[in-house]
């Protein structure tokens, strides 16, 4: 039976403003009992657990608080909490058991299932109407830390991304500050500036083909612009000389790696680390025979390793003051020809890999200025004695 207590209210919306509850015992006389003592309250009766589930699952509105008969038929009011307790909708909704059972262990079994409180028949009007007001406070009083929780964590969350958006603001605003510093270095050496682009998305595109994660990959992108900063500090007299260099002009030459290195060390920022690392190393070859330190094989920090490739490929197809563009399938065939030399053979391999997409930004970036030498020679021998002939020695 699910009958309404205060079915004699005209006015549904002071009952709709008061709290809901549910009451489930097997017996009318008991039922009737607990309805005229809880008359403050619109009141829903259940004669069974069977009845009282079907009525939650047809309400929209919850009862604020249900009070439960243990002994009942079918299934007692420990296994009608169990099941109330494991539906999400229901888990919430505070109960207190009923009975005439006065025995510690039959309450400790009560509270263990999930039961708020514990009231013992014959039951007194007004101990019952204190227990449920109690539940009730306390009821109200979570909701409304749930709600201010929830408000809270909100607030949290759009402060959070505030802060993150600040921070990415700052980031992207000192990244640019020092990659238009790192263009500025190139037009020093008489380039549009976009060779430090097109490096930049040759490495990011190596180095998804490494494997690296998308958050390294994107440091990688950030970082790579910064690779020849040194040049800064490199005297125009060598860094835009035409001809060859002589033994201490390349000397010289070389300080840009660990200039470049040097003004990136003061920042403790992941991305100005990396750039370091990028700056001192990608001049080092897997042989040993590159600069500043002479580092071979995996010693070379993959960040340099990657670079020297990409690096290498852009100035053979780029013109510098010292030399013309070779022609892409050249600079390929002379890319893949110093393999296991001067180069990484993995990283060739994830350079090929990536052939489509690094030409793709090859075209997009590309100098008008540059001047394509064409040949269809193929390399004879070890490529970097090849490279030193053709690009001057000046990498």
């Amino acid at each position: 039976m699910a009958l309404d207590c205060t079915a004699a209210l005209t006015d549904a919306s002071i009952r709709l403003n008061r709290p809901c509850l549910l009451l489930v015992d097997d017996t009318s006389a008991n039922l009737e009992a607990l309805a005229r003592a809880l008359t403050e309250y619109e009141c829903h009766l259940a004669s069974d657990g069977a009845e009282a589930m079907a009525y939650l699952e047809r309400t929209d509105a919850l009862p604020d608080l249900i009070l439960l008969d243990v002994i009942l038929p079918r299934d007692d009011g420990f296994e009608i909490c169990r099941q109330l307790k494991a539906n999400r909708r229901f888990a919430d909704i505070p109960i207190i058991f009923m009975t005439g059972l006065s025995d510690a262990e039959s309450e400790t079994k009560g509270l263990s299932v999930g039961g708020v409180d514990y009231i013992s028949k014959p039951f007194n009007a007004a101990v019952v109407r204190a227990r449920v007001r109690t539940q009730l406070a306390l009821t109200s009083t979570r909701n409304k830390l749930a709600h201010a929780n929830a408000a809270l964590e909100q607030q949290v969350a759009q402060r959070t991304e505030q802060l993150a958006e600040a921070l990415r603001t700052l980031t992207e605003s000192s990244l640019e500050t020092v990659f238009c510093l790192s263009r500025a270095a190139e037009y020093r050496d008489q380039n549009s500036g976009r060779h430090v682009i097109r490096v930049s998305y040759y490495a990011a595109a190596v180095a998804r083909q490494l494997g690296l994660t998308e958050d390294r990959v994107e440091l990688l992108l950030h970082a790579a612009p910064m690779h020849d900063i040194g040049k800064i500090g490199i005297p125009d007299r060598i860094l835009l000389k035409r001809g060859p260099l002589r033994p201490v002009e390349w000397e010289v030459m070389k300080q840009h790696t660990i200039i470049g290195a040097k003004i990136l060390a003061a920042s403790d920022a992941e991305v100005m680390k990396l750039a370091e690392t990028c700056a001192l190393t990608h001049h080092e070859r897997w042989d040993g025979t590159g600069y500043p330190v002479g580092l071979g094989g995996r010693d070379i920090p993959l960040p340099g390793r990657i670079l020297a490739v990409a690096d290498l490929f852009d100035a053979l197809v780029s013109r510098r003051p010292y030399k013309s563009a070779l022609d892409i399938g050249v600079a390929l065939d002379l890319v893949r020809a110093d393999r296991g030399h001067a180069l990484d053979p993995a990283v060739v391999d994830a350079f090929f890999a990536a052939e489509s997409e690094i030409l793709g930004v090859k075209a997009q970036y590309h100098d008008p200025t540059d001047e394509t030498v064409t040949s269809s020679r193929l390399p004879s021998q070890p490529c970097s004695p090849i490279l030193k002939a053709m690009v001057g020695a000046r990498r």
